[in-house]
């Protein structure tokens, strides 16, 4: 019966006009968490979707909200959604929530309850983004939990894998880990006990090699080996950090394995929080293993939780762009509408994205999509009612409906579905690469308690570039040999192995630009006796002579490199020459920074920490060594434009040319764009806005409004 319904669904689907096929945009928002929105509301909420441009949903599929016994299933409430959806033309992603335990599960596996550090236990809470209970599910190490979870899944494939609305699936919510953080880590259960033995073995091959790295010379069994509570030993912490990234990796490979199984026709996506620089210690989040496992990634940003500065936004989305390493990726999660009452906007400035407009959402729209993106969904399509979250995010009014916000959601989704052209081009590579090291940030974590060093490292130096519109992409190791120039962030920390890697890059043929200290701590945090460590001290062509750790000393410390007068920050490294050519000196006149030639390549070695410098002081001096860089390289930025107030980008592909220009600043802005190589362009045409656009050559200029942008074909 129900598969005859569904027939008939498609049927009356395609006779109205409504397309069988995947959208060519994927645009909407997660509309259903079961709490919300209210029943009588459904049907004329999903009328208005598809009247307004919309064409796909999530739903959060909770498993404490359907399986409300051992294997019995209430489906009817996420039928209904999946209904109302082919009825209206509209696409699902089934957003799987098995971190939302049953509460049954919480007593028949009460050992499966997250155990932390501390000897506490976490019992069924109700989660404030849906007012569900059973978060944040029970520990998946155990094998009876990670069974019935298994169950779940199945059972929920193949009862929705053949509806005619189904798109994909996503898989593990934001790719968050429930870390915890040093003061309460989590999981010290037995069977994540029996999975952090194995994974030791697997590494160190015999438990006398565990013990005599984590500097433990009395273990007589496995079982005497416990994970660490506190970071006092650095191996065993490095170890612990990198063993829970690994399992939680291991987890989200289990999933997208098995829904392929099962399902090998519809997409599995995935989205985190563009937390990589910061959460990879804490909550496994890394753009570039979570993309690896399936077709479509994403993100969640919102500014109002952020901030409104146009670099954060521009940084999440390059952030997700190289992770996904040329896979598509959405905007999975954006914001429409306000954010109340969250201790993220207390004492912020009504405009830093607290209060947004529809200005808002058409600008954050632009860049999302000027960075790359392919899809856009929202966190809520209305808000919610219940819980500390009410009426946060969402486009529409919480009555559903239609506001000034919802309209201009409507607006773009419409446009976006009819240039399909658009999206067959794709943002062209950066001017430089800024190189993500793992252990460099799950260090800065073991040894200071936090991400922050590593994080404002990296990220101020992506605001230096950005604000001369230089492109800088975020790459891994595994990839660094695409760019002629790379910057190394914070490499406090470097494993043997990643040295080796950055030998080779640049006796190939690469120029590094590396921060201070690099390699100060090697394998398992370890200090090496020469500095820099591993060899280094030959790539670099410099010895330390000098180094100091006084962070709370050197918030303003300067030093003048290639006729700069920057800032450092953090830490004090000096140098002897050995080989190299001095290209910087501190106050005291010693050796701050230097040049060497190698191989095929080049190095650059400041020696502290411009990146924090700019994130703290923005000074323009700064901003203009940064500017400098690739020119090391040989390289010319593709873009270059007169009004640092405006951001370009550069796509290019099957879909032909297109400049996107983004306005965020809150009055009229004219823009002079030149781009640096490539023939002279006959044509430019505005496909978003049909402005005026002069063009010159390889130079075009385009005035816009207040929070808007240009989509500027090129021919």
């Amino acid at each position: 019966m129900r598969a005859k319904l569904l027939c008939t669904l498609w049927l009356l689907g395609s006779i109205c006009g409504l397309s069988a096929a995947d959208p060519v945009f994927p645009y909407g928002a997660v509309y259903f968490r079961k709490s919300n929105p209210p029943e009588e509301d459904w049907a004329r909420d999903h009328r208005t979707a598809a009247r307004i441009g919309m064409n796909t949903f999530r739903h959060w599929f909770m498993w404490s909200a359907i399986e409300v016994a051992p294997g019995k299933y209430d489906w009817r409430d996420y039928d209904r959604m999946m209904d109302l959806a082919a009825q209206n033309g509209i696409k699902v992603v089934i957003a799987e929530l098995i971190t939302a335990a049953p509460e049954w599960a919480f007593r028949k596996y009460a050992y499966a309850r997250y155990l932390a550090s501390d000897g506490s236990v976490v019992d069924s809470g109700v989660s404030g983004s849906s007012a569900v209970g059973g978060f944040p599910g029970l520990c998946l190490d155990n094998p009876e939990v990670r069974a019935a979870a298994e169950r779940f899944l199945v059972a929920l494939v193949e009862h929705y894998r053949n509806h005619p609305a189904l798109l994909g699936y996503d898989l593990w919510n934001e790719n968050t880990m429930n870390g915890g953080n040093p003061r309460r880590m989590y999981c010290y259960c037995e069977a994540t006990k029996r999975k952090l033995r194995e994974w030791l073995k697997a590494r160190y091959g015999s438990l006398d090699a565990a013990g005599r790295t984590w500097h433990r010379y009395s273990y007589e069994s496995w079982d005497d080996v416990e994970p660490p509570r506190d970071f006092t030993g650095y191996p065993e912490s490095l170890d612990w950090l990198e063993f829970r990234v690994d399992n939680a990796f291991d987890l989200l490979g289990w999933r997208a394995d098995l829904v392929r199984r099962l399902d090998p026709k519809h997409l599995v996506v995935a989205h985190g929080v563009a937390g990589t620089l910061e959460s990879l210690p804490s909550s496994a989040h890394d753009e570039w293993r979570s993309s690896a496992d399936v077709d479509v990634w994403g993100f969640t940003f919102v500014a109002s939780r952020k901030g409104d500065e146009p670099w954060k936004q521009y940084q999440a989305v390059d952030l997700v762009r190289g992770g996904a390493r040329g896979k598509p990726f959405w905007h999975a999660e954006a914001q429409a509408g306000p954010l109340w009452m969250q201790p993220q906007v207390t004492g912020r400035p009504r405009e830093d994205g607290r209060i947004a407009e529809a200005e808002d959402v058409r600008l954050w729209n632009l860049v999302s999509c000027a960075g790359g993106a392919t899809g856009i969904l929202y966190p809520r399509w209305r808000p919610l009612l219940d819980g500390p979250l009410f009426g946060a995010f969402g486009p529409f009014g919480m009555d559903g409906s239609v506001t000034p916000r919802a309209e201009m959601a409507g607006k773009f989704a419409r446009w976006a579905n009819a240039h399909a052209e658009v999206w067959k081009s794709r943002p062209v590579q950066g001017d430089i690469g800024l190189v993500f090291v793992p252990e460099s940030e799950m260090f800065n974590y073991v040894q200071q308690g936090d991400t922050n060093y590593y994080a404002q490292s990296i990220r101020g130096a992506y605001q230096a570039f950005f604000d001369s519109n230089i492109q800088a992409d975020f790459v891994s190791l595994e990839d660094i040999g695409r760019y002629k120039a790379v910057y190394l962030p914070y490499p406090v920390m470097l494993k043997q192995e990643t040295a080796s890697r950055l030998r080779a890059y640049v006796e190939q043929g690469g120029t590094l630009i590396s921060e201070g200290l690099p390699g100060y701590f090697g394998d398992h945090g370890r200090v090496g006796t020469l500095q820099p460590n591993y060899g280094l001290d030959v790539l670099f062509g410099a010895r330390e002579s000098y180094v100091e750790f006084t962070p709370d000393l050197l918030d303003n410390l300067t030093l003048k490199v290639d006729g700069h007068a920057i800032d450092g920050r953090y830490f004090r490294q000096e140098y002897a020459l050995a080989g190299g050519t001095a290209a910087g000196a501190y106050a005291n006149g010693h050796v701050a920074a230097v040049e060497h030639r190698t191989g095929k390549g080049r190095t650059f070695l400041i020696g502290t920490f411009p990146g924090g410098g700019y994130y703290l002081h923005h000074a323009a001096e700064t901003r203009a060594f940064f500017a400098g860089l690739p020119a090391k390289a040989g390289v010319e930025p593709r873009l270059r434009t007169d009004n640092t107030r405006v951001q370009a980008r550069l796509h290019a592909g099957a879909g032909g040319t297109y400049l996107w220009v983004t306005n965020p600043t809150r009055g009229m802005q004219t823009v002079n764009v030149t781009v640096a190589a490539g023939p002279a362009f006959r044509e430019a045409e505005d496909v978003w806005a049909a402005r005026a656009v002069a063009v010159q050559g390889r130079k075009l200029a385009v005035t816009l409004p207040a929070r808007d942008g240009a989509v500027i074909r090129l021919k």
